[in-house]
């Protein structure tokens, strides 16, 4: 009995540094959001407790929140999260079909961009998309005979909001898409040949009535990190637009929206406001999607 509550304690002990980190990083920050939430707070004054005031004043008096970041948000969230999602799925499904060294070397250039810094991601693009007649786009679109103008990609707000899902989606092979390939890669052979045996007679079905259901917790956690990644997200359209906020605020995101408000306005208890409705909406959906692929 001693000896094996001494090998519990010595794992508490291998755990502290990470328990540490996680209370100071994550806890601490999530509970001064919530304090912080219900003040009136510009960093250097004391707090002032105001209530619900924030949270009245973000659904009531934010037009800019309201009918710009909360539509702006959503769109891009529900294209972003369950096109990436799906792409990261039928692209590691795909890789499995081939041999180690093709699928090892595609993978890696499959998930590369999404190692790629935000400063270097939109320097490419903004190549891409530069609003003269240089950029590859407005070339192509004027070689062709489409335009006779350039188009100002980056600075209108009918483009802007499209090319960051365009580049958002471009880069959202992350660490989703490494669990889902590990995951099918583990699965046992055996399993199919079994399937074959009972009837199965393609790879789709393979993929419905045995991939997916055997590989539900490596779903769940590239559903999670899609979800957490895509609410993130804010830099890409101040980096592609070169300004903060963008350009009528059509690529303004929430994450924006709080940058905004806390660094540049210095209202943090607002701020708080806003990053805790984001924080529910992340951990709604991130409920939502553990439901979906629980073990039952």
């Amino acid at each position: 009995m001693k000896s094996k509550l001494k090998k519990i304690n010595v794992a508490y002990y291998f755990l502290l540094p990470y328990l540490l980190l996680f209370v100071t990083f994550i806890i601490l920050p999530i509970i001064a959001a919530i304090v912080l939430g219900f003040t009136n707070y510009n960093a250097v004054q004391k707090p002032e407790f105001v209530g619900f005031s924030n949270y009245i004043n973000l659904l009531t008096q934010d037009d800019i929140f309201m009918q710009k970041v909360l539509p702006n948000t959503c769109i891009f969230a529900l294209i972003v999260g369950p096109v990436g999602y799906a792409l990261s799925f039928l692209l590691a499904w795909m890789l499995s079909q081939i041999s180690r060294i093709p699928r090892t070397i595609l993978a890696l250039l499959i998930y590369s961009p999404s190692l790629t810094s935000g400063v270097a991601m939109a320097v490419v693009w903004k190549i891409i998309f530069a609003g003269d007649q240089m950029g590859y786009i407005n070339y192509l679109l004027m070689e062709l005979g489409i335009i006779n103008d350039p188009i100002l990609f980056l600075t209108d707000g009918k483009y802007l909001l499209v090319i960051m899902i365009i580049v958002s989606l471009w880069s959202s092979m992350g660490v989703g898409f490494l669990a889902i390939l590990a995951g099918i890669l583990n699965i046992d052979t055996q399993i199919y040949e079994a399937a074959a045996i009972d009837g199965l007679r393609n790879r789709f079905q393979e993929m419905f009535y045995i991939t997916i259901p055997m590989m539900k917790p490596q779903m769940l956690f590239a559903a999670v990190m899609s979800v957490v990644n895509t609410f993130s997200t804010g830099a890409i359209g101040v980096q592609l637009s070169g300004s903060s906020p963008t350009p009528n605020y059509a690529g303004q995101l929430m994450v924006n929206h709080i940058e905004d408000y806390g660094f540049t306005r210095y209202e943090m208890g607002y701020a708080s406001a806003v990053s805790l409705v984001l924080l529910i909406i992340i951990y709604s959906i991130s409920k939502f999607a553990r439901k979906i692929f629980r073990d039952d």
